[in-house]
């Protein structure tokens, strides 16, 4: 799959976003390692093996069918830099550091809900690393 529908990746940030924001609130690091865990099914087997794509699937028909997609490659970069910041938080909440489990959770929640309103800031470290790359193949 070479573009993902736009539905489908808000389902997937909304899913991000309610989840931390309920781990927060009931004090519930479990809910976070599940959400890696959901994380890491959508990066290693694609966005049909996100529960919260699977889930919204049924509700989304009308908004696939607008035909507004996102680019798959942009979405599994931005998933590395999710999977990256929860790996980061379950460490924390292992070694005992909870406040730290919870912040770096928060960060990624933040950035969810950002995309959600309309800034992707994985994009733009996306594009920062893709100018990068294509400065460096120049120089070659």
């Amino acid at each position: 799959m070479k573009e993902i529908p736009v539905p489908y990746v808000r389902s997937n940030q909304t899913g991000i976003v309610l989840t931390i924001l309920l781990a927060i609130i009931l004090q519930l690091p479990a809910l976070i390692i599940a959400l890696l865990g959901v994380q890491l099914l959508g990066l290693i087997f694609g966005p049909r093996a996100n529960l919260f794509i699977v889930a919204a699937r049924p509700f989304l028909a009308k908004w696939v069918a607008a035909g507004h997609t996102e680019a798959a490659e942009l979405q599994r970069f931005n998933n590395i830099i999710g999977v990256s910041f929860l790996t980061l938080s379950t460490a924390s909440f292992l070694a005992g550091w909870t406040l730290a489990g919870y912040i770096i959770a928060g960060m990624m929640a933040a950035a969810a809900a950002g995309a959600l309103l309309g800034y992707c800031i994985g994009c733009t470290i996306y594009f920062q690393y893709k100018q990068l790359r294509a400065k460096q193949a120049g120089r070659l």
